[in-house]
């Protein structure tokens, strides 16, 4: 059996930041540094900081971000309802136009949920 859309972005998404890493300086090699420190375990648990993640990512409308906070919210043990209130206030800030992204927020995590 072939992997999933998990798998696939994981992978794709590391191969593409070794090359990243590979041509970059340090400039860019902090700013990942930070967006990764941002995201641990501090006064905020690191779920909730994830989904707030998700919710900017959704506004936004970046895809990548959002597949990306979507596989660490089912990692950091997120809820079904934490989810869906989180993608609700995502909608009212972003209006209608995040609607596909968040169909495909669903699709995801109920595959991940399989």
């Amino acid at each position: 059996m072939g992997k999933n859309r998990v798998e696939k972005f994981q992978e794709e998404r590391e191969r593409l930041n070794q090359l990243v890493f590979k041509y970059s300086g340090i400039n860019v090699k902090r700013f990942f540094n930070l967006d990764w420190q941002v995201y641990k375990e501090g006064a905020l648990p690191s779920g909730i900081k994830e989904l707030m993640g998700l919710a900017t990512s959704l506004v936004l409308r970046c895809d990548d971000c959002i597949m990306y906070h979507v596989i660490r919210c089912k990692e950091e043990g997120v809820t079904d309802a934490q989810l869906e209130e989180t993608l609700a206030v995502g909608l009212a800030v972003g209006g209608s136009i995040t609607i596909p992204h968040i169909r495909r927020i669903w699709d995801i995590w109920d595959e991940m949920k399989k």
